[in-house]
């Protein structure tokens, strides 16, 4: 996984308001660059330095194996949570995902502009995220 991918998916992650969640797949649409895989390698390695628990599953589920410890910070942040079908909870998805403003936009580009600098450099946008060896293939 490249360092520059990474830095940039804890960026933005950093952004995410307390009460407000991501999709693994909403921050690599964010970027423009990875998938929801990529995101969640990322979160998995390097995660624990971020607020994690507000990057999760499409679904609304917690993080895997982290599902005690993330409703604890639901609950203190009040992040809107919804009963599932197997009396189970889940983040309510549609009332949680984070929709930035226009300053946290620019402050999303700024990120994703850094790493497409650090990714192709003065070259310019040739080279692709998923080439042999970048831990990021699609």
């Amino acid at each position: 996984m490249r360092e520059e991918y990474v830095e940039a998916v804890l960026a933005v992650v950093d952004l995410v308001p307390a009460g407000s969640v991501l999709a693994y797949g909403d921050v690599a649409e964010l970027l423009g660059a990875g998938g929801p895989r990529q995101v969640g390698a990322v979160m998995s390695r390097h995660g624990g330095q971020t607020a994690w628990w507000r990057i999760l599953k499409a679904s609304g589920g917690a993080p895997e194996g982290h599902e005690a410890p993330a409703l604890g910070h639901y609950v203190d942040e009040g992040t809107p949570l919804r009963r599932d079908q197997h009396g189970g909870w889940r983040v309510d998805m549609p009332q949680a995902r984070w929709t930035p403003s226009d300053e946290e936009l620019e402050a999303v580009e700024a990120i994703t502009e850094a790493l497409d600098r650090r990714l192709h450099g003065p070259e310019g946008p040739g080279r692709e995220l998923s080439e042999p060896g970048s831990g990021m293939d699609p």
